[in-house]
């Protein structure tokens, strides 16, 4: 890789001197775009300002006596600037979003437009409750569709995310155990399970224990009642599994869980492969997250927002976190205070400071009554049937670990087709940038060497699809073919070629100072 006359990175063919690509930093409308704060100038602002002098006293003392480094740029310039950055990103409304086990779907229009109604889009969690009838009765009805889909008596609205509803039925599962005056410090936690999972039992305060994979990709049902026993508080699995794979003897499982005492905890970050088709409920679990920030289509990427209500199981329901959403003769109101508690109720504590995310409530449930019951299974049949469209399409050119049966929502491939080819997992990825796709869910999961995880979703069309297996059965044959540089060269019609990752995880620069300052420091 070399670089032009900016700093730029030069791509294939293009001049490194003046004579081409060198003047403006530009490749042709792919603008170089610095930071915001290297295009600003001291005194330049969005507004005219009269130049008006406050005395000390007047401010209280609080009169700034330096610059504070904020970015001076005209309303033009700072549009213009955040729609360049906008067009190097990769979006679902751009394009298919391949990652595995991130159920990327498109979010319908129309539950935007519900998320901005008055009322919802201004609430505020510090007003007084009679003043937000409307969302609490909406919450309500979320709870009552989460409920029937899935079989389970309770539902905990308030955790954030999927990390964030696991800590919730895990502290649950512990407050249970605890009530009952057992010690059970064990969780079992499958090899195919999200890696989420031991990291949460781990911070509730449990040891891990690892559950083996059999060659097939399912859990080792023989080993993991072999560990079994008097100290497991629970098992936390996945379903379906990081490789895209139902675990049939489900009920098998949850029934020796609950024999030997403990609780079934299921990973419900893949509840868009089933939902509609089988109730959690009935296979026997206790305590299952819902990201309604994947399986019912609210945004999801960029770190949130998201929201990762918990539903739980007869035996748990007691011990659901405040506060509680209960509805009486005045309407539906929150209960904050334990001496307010309906009998029976123990909750261990409560999650976040508010109720959970009105936003994504909002677009959730504008989500299922739009589609209904039928859609929902629908929905879900669609997802499975694009992953195994993908798989039968592909595994004759790249090799897929566990082809020989049907997939869930997610084909698995892994990167024994690359075998001598000189090319990896990495290179294949970048390519596909160049082919102008996002890459997949690479190395992930663990159990397979160079995996590569898609999935595709219910909201691709079958044209779509084509297309995407069309662009990854012409690398796998360039691959074959030894055109080595085609991959470890890419991506080369990216603003940044292929960067230094091991340097940019080890040596971060996570803030931008100005060149006089960034001196001083040094």
């Amino acid at each position: 890789m070399s670089m032009n006359n900016q700093g730029r990175p030069t791509r294939a063919g293009e001049a490194s001197g003046p004579e081409l690509g060198t003047i403006s930093g530009d490749r042709g409308l792919d603008h170089e775009e610095p930071l915001i704060f290297e295009l600003g100038r001291p005194g330049h602002s969005g507004v005219d300002i009269s130049d008006v002098q406050v005395s000390d006293a007047r401010l209280g003392g609080f009169k700034r006596r330096a610059p504070i480094g904020l970015p001076g740029l005209s309303e033009p310039e700072v549009v213009r600037h955040y729609v360049r950055l906008s067009r190097m990103n990769y979006a679902i409304d751009s394009g298919l979003y391949p990652l595995g086990s991130c159920t990327m779907k498109h979010n319908p229009r129309l539950n935007e437009a519900m998320a901005r109604l008055p009322g919802f889009a201004d609430v505020h969690p510090l007003q007084p409750q009679k003043t937000v009838q409307g969302a609490l009765t909406l919450i309500g009805e979320l709870m009552r569709w989460l409920t029937t889909l899935t079989g389970m008596p309770a539902v905990a609205m308030s955790p954030k995310a999927g990390a964030h509803g696991e800590l919730c039925g895990m502290l649950a599962i512990r407050a249970a155990i605890a009530a009952k005056g057992e010690r059970r410090p064990r969780v079992l936690v499958p090899e195919s399970a999200h890696g989420t999972n031991p990291a949460t039992a781990a911070f509730a305060g449990f040891t891990v224990d690892e559950i083996p994979a059999k060659g097939d990709g399912h859990v080792d049902v023989a080993a993991l009642k072999a560990k079994l026993g008097s100290d497991v508080g629970a098992v936390m699995l996945t379903n379906p599994n990081t490789c895209g794979l139902f675990e049939k003897p489900i009920r098998e499982i949850a029934d020796a869980v609950h024999a030997a005492g403990a609780y079934f905890y299921c990973d419900g970050a893949n509840f868009n492969a089933i939902a509609g088709r089988v109730r959690p409920g009935d296979l026997g679990v206790d305590a299952m997250h819902i990201n309604l920030h994947k399986t019912f289509s609210t945004p999801h990427g960029g770190g949130g927002p998201g929201a990762g209500p918990v539903v739980l199981s007869e035996r748990l329901a007691p011990f659901a976190p405040l506060p509680l959403l209960v509805h009486d003769a005045e309407g539906f109101r929150l209960i904050e205070d334990r001496a307010e508690l309906p009998e029976g109720a123990r909750p261990f504590g409560r999650m976040s400071a508010f109720h959970g995310q009105m936003g994504m409530f909002v677009r959730a449930l504008a989500y299922m009554l739009s589609h209904g019951a039928d859609g929902i299974r629908q929905a879900s049949e669609d997802a499975v049937l694009s992953a195994n469209y993908i798989l039968a399409s592909l595994k004759d050119v790249m090799s897929a670990p566990f082809g020989d049966g049907p997939c869930m929502h997610e084909a698995l491939f892994d990167d024994s087709f690359l075998e001598g080819t000189g090319v990896t997992t990495l290179d294949f990825a970048k390519a596909m940038i160049d082919e102008g796709y996002h890459p997949m869910t690479m190395y992930f999961p663990l159990v397979v060497h160079g995996a590569m995880l898609i999935e595709p979703t219910e909201s691709e069309s079958k044209e779509s699809l084509d297309r995407f297996i069309h662009v990854l059965r012409g690398l796998a044959a360039e691959a074959k073919a030894g055109d080595v540089e085609r991959f470890q060269g890419a991506p080369r019609f990216t603003p940044r070629r292929r960067l230094d990752e091991t340097a940019a995880a080890r040596k971060p620069v996570l803030r931008w100072k100005q060149p006089e300052l960034k001196r001083a420091a040094e």
